[in-house]
């Protein structure tokens, strides 16, 4: 019988907040009342803005919530050969390319469009869908523009993605807390467009990372915060490309802050951290998210 297996996995950028207190205590409440393991992650491949003190601060504060994982913790820092393969895979299936257009050109290209009358398309977060003009450049023209040293990033191209993909994409989402009740979601990766998978000097993403990192863990549910839900369609596509097998989903409610929007690591005043120096116990925090 295969053990279901449950993570958390926070970026140390910043200090935890409310909201990842909740998640962490979600994903290790499901994990023990339903016999599975409980796994860390740190997901530090963003080597600029993530920081060993951050990163010490997450293990302070949920070894005070009294979060209980398996050792050891995978750092994605340390994993870069294996998104490297993955990566290679999909030059050499040519469902990546790579994308030379800066933020200003994307910005110059789009404004030129709508001034001709286009509505240009953006994403569930609102940012404008990345020009499909590096996909009509030819193969010599890429070859010389990395040879000259010229700034990228490799893209997914989901139509050549869509057209290798199962019909029908879709993820099993648990609709309640207590993972009792399932419904199917169609997944909508073209919503995104043509998502960054690497970057000239990072061989992985977010995306990448995460669907690499889930099967090799082995990870069987996913249990994460509401805001990552639209996002989960990508990282299906991706899965399916890479013949890669799919978790189970449950996109959890997120805890808002005092003005009602969703919390952030910048906002001081819900960092477990500080809370913790004002006074509040462990099961006050409980109390706080609503468990």
């Amino acid at each position: 019988m295969t053990l279901l297996t449950f993570r958390f996995a926070p970026s140390p950028n910043g200090d935890l907040h409310l909201g990842h207190a909740y998640s962490a205590l979600l994903n290790q409440r499901l994990a023990k009342a339903m016999g599975g393991r409980l796994l860390l992650r740190i997901e530090d491949i963003d080597t600029v803005r993530c920081t060993p003190e951050f990163e010490a601060g997450i293990f302070r504060d949920l070894e005070w919530l009294g979060f209980d994982w398996e050792k050891p913790v995978r750092r994605q820092s340390r994993h870069f050969g294996e998104y490297q393969a993955v990566l290679d895979r999909l030059i050499r299936d040519e469902l990546v390319y790579p994308a030379f257009m800066s933020r200003g050109e994307i910005r110059a290209f789009i404004a030129d469009s709508e001034k001709r009358g286009r509505d240009w398309p953006h994403d569930p977060d609102g940012v404008p869908l990345y020009p499909a003009a590096d996909k009509a450049l030819p193969a010599r023209e890429r070859s010389r523009r990395i040879a000259e040293g010229a700034a990228f990033a490799w893209r997914l191209d989901v139509e050549a993605a869509l057209a290798r993909a199962a019909k029908g994409l879709s993820w099993t989402e648990f609709t309640d807390e207590t993972l009792s009740a399932t419904r199917p979601v169609e997944a909508r990766p073209q919503d995104w467009g043509d998502v960054i998978v690497a970057r000239r000097d990072i061989p992985t993403s977010y995306h990448l990372a995460v669907v690499t990192d889930d099967a090799l863990q082995g990870i069987s549910h996913v249990v994460r915060g509401q805001d990552l839900y639209a996002a989960t369609g990508v990282q299906r596509l991706l899965q399916d490309i890479l013949g890669l097998g799919a978790p189970s989903y449950h996109h959890h409610r997120l805890i808002p802050g005092p003005d009602g929007r969703k919390l952030s690591k910048s906002l001081g005043d819900s960092g477990l951290a500080a809370l913790r120096e004002a006074g509040v116990s462990p099961e006050g925090i409980r109390k706080l998210v609503g468990l």
